[in-house]
């Protein structure tokens, strides 16, 4: 008969160490996993229930560890790590890939013309306010251009656009601070500090997260497209998306660890007094960064 499953796993941490990109990156292709898109309530709910009652020191028969990472990683991908609730579902990164590849692969295509870009990227802006949103930190609630330039059209706009939608999206963090903890998630505080920092990280990987797909096509659609016999289809953009956007979006997302840290002495002044007042040897503050 299996032992039952020990109760000492720390589920509130990543399977993987957190202090190595490849780390991070086996944690993000788990996070973004478009086929957690798939999963049904029901599917969801066991997960929860795993987790719920795993935190509370009680293991379902029979539960494997890997099981139980599984079911970590369910969770994960449709409640909130901060807030605990629901999340809506395009706004998960699971909805990355496909919503990113449909929507980069149409601004690609329709490019040509003001109406179609404006459409487009209205429906860009739209969708990434609903993830940015969705994925924010704490628990508080084209003419006279060459057509090579006008390529880039798309991916200058939506580089442009994550440095200005991002910020507005959480600019409660950036007014009232988002919480921070001690190594031991003991909560500390709420900074603003933190959050910038937080913030400035999520647009990096954002605007490379969309490089492979909106930066290296137009060289290579623009070269091929000027022989006749070698026109790019919209399916071949779009798988060419697909593909990109598979790989781009972990391992851009793995760039910075989900918990960030930074050093007590970079945070507000009055705050600091406070952390070295009341906890005297806590030297660096955690929270989490937000995708």
């Amino acid at each position: 008969m299996a032992a039952e499953l020990s109760t000492s796993i720390n589920i509130k941490e990543p399977r993987w160490d957190q202090s190595t990109f490849v780390g991070r990156a086996k944690h993000f292709f788990t996070v973004t996993d478009p086929r957690n898109i798939l999963l049904t309530n029901e599917q969801l709910a066991h997960a929860h229930k795993i987790i719920t009652d795993y935190r509370e020191g009680i293991v379902s028969p029979g539960l494997t560890e890997d099981e139980l990472w599984r079911a970590k990683y369910v969770f994960d991908s449709a409640f909130h790590p901060d807030t605990g609730e629901k999340m809506i579902l395009i706004g998960r990164m699971s909805a990355q890939v496909p919503m990113n590849m449909t929507i980069t692969g149409c601004m690609m295509t329709f490019y040509k013309t003001t109406p179609a870009v404006l459409f487009w990227q209205w429906i860009n802006q739209s969708f990434n306010a609903i993830v940015n949103y969705t994925n924010r930190s704490g628990d508080a609630p084209i003419t006279h251009v060459s057509p090579l330039i006008g390529r880039f059209v798309p991916f200058a706009a939506v580089a442009a656009a994550n440095c200005i939608n991002i910020p507005l999206m959480r600019q409660r963090e950036l007014q009232h601070g988002i919480p921070i903890m001690d190594e031991n998630d003991n909560r500390l505080g709420e900074s603003s500090k933190a959050a910038q920092q937080a913030i400035s990280q999520v647009v990096v990987s954002r605007i490379l997260m969309a490089s492979p797909g909106m930066a290296i096509p137009p060289f290579l659609m623009n070269h091929l497209e000027k022989k006749a016999f070698l026109r790019v289809s919209t399916p071949h953009r779009f798988r060419f998306l697909f593909f990109s956007l598979v790989f781009a979006t972990p391992l851009c997302c793995a760039l910075f660890p989900q918990k960030s840290s930074m050093s007590v002495s970079r945070l507000e002044p009055e705050l600091q007094e406070k952390i070295r007042a009341n906890h005297p040897g806590v030297e660096r503050v955690y929270f989490n960064k937000g995708l």
